[in-house]
């Protein structure tokens, strides 16, 4: 298994014939807007999609959503479900999401998969997590979404966390399910009120220290109301201990 960081919560994972791309946002840099509405009002994305970006979403075959709705962007934007679109790749989603992304002219698959029986998924299988995006005011005014765990044969078992804190559901995936491989949130994302609306340092090392397995950091120093940096964030890791995967983007990684 590869896994291509891109940008953001973007990424590409190749399983054998199958690359799956995960939450596109595809826009140029500056092209979306503002997060937060004081202090710094600064466009997003803050970067471009790497130089490998354009080769690497040739090859695409497949693209996963993990949440979309609520003025989500930087898991689906404009730009990505043009593309998407454009070259009618099979879009794999909840059935909450499937209507809204039917809409947008996507050839929508829903999963028959939930929180409690996996499903079918390219060969293998898969089972949604439930995630915690923001607590209080901030947690009920959020589209919260699901993170996959996705088990191939042959391949290293998968987490992909989606967009949440670190919850109990999350901490019983980990215990119950003992993902070799997990892709975490570590951008520590909030808004102008309310507390963190995805893990921050803290929780992301606390998450690796109970997975003991490979663990990937992104959502990291592409979005405005992300304030945690790949630099700070990997030192924290050395300084206790952790091992942690903090890829730049157009970095591959491979299981």
């Amino acid at each position: 298994m590869k896994i291509q960081q891109l940008r953001n919560a973007t990424i590409i994972v190749e399983f054998a014939q199958h690359r799956v791309l995960v939450d596109p946002m595809l826009a140029r840099q500056g092209a979306l807007p503002p997060l937060r509405l004081f202090g710094a009002r600064q466009r997003n994305p803050l970067v471009e999609l790497p130089g490998a970006a354009r080769d690497a979403l040739q090859s695409v075959t497949h693209c996963l959503i993990t949440h979309c709705q609520k003025g989500h962007f930087d898991h689906l934007d404009r730009a990505g479900a043009k593309w998407l679109r454009e070259r009618q790749i099979p879009v794999i989603c909840t059935p909450h999401d499937a209507e809204y992304l039917a809409q947008r002219g996507l050839k929508v698959q829903p999963l028959h998969a939930d929180h409690e029986q996996p499903g079918a998924f390219l060969g293998g299988r898969i089972r949604t997590i439930r995630c915690t995006h923001g607590r209080g005011l901030v947690g009920r005014l959020m589209e919260h979404g699901v993170g996959y765990l996705i088990e191939m044969p042959g391949e290293p078992s998968l987490y992909l966390a989606g967009d949440t804190l670190l919850s109990e559901a999350v901490r019983a995936c980990v215990r119950e399910h003992r993902p070799e491989v997990s892709v975490v949130p570590a951008g520590g994302a909030r808004f102008d009120l309310g507390g963190d609306i995805i893990m921050g340092i803290d929780e992301v090392l606390e998450f690796a220290r109970l997975s003991g397995k490979a663990v990937v950091a992104n959502h990291l120093e592409a979005i405005s109301h992300c304030p945690t940096r790949r630099a700070t964030l990997a030192a924290a890791a050395a300084g206790a201990g952790v091992a942690l995967l903090v890829p730049q983007d157009g970095e591959v990684l491979s299981f």
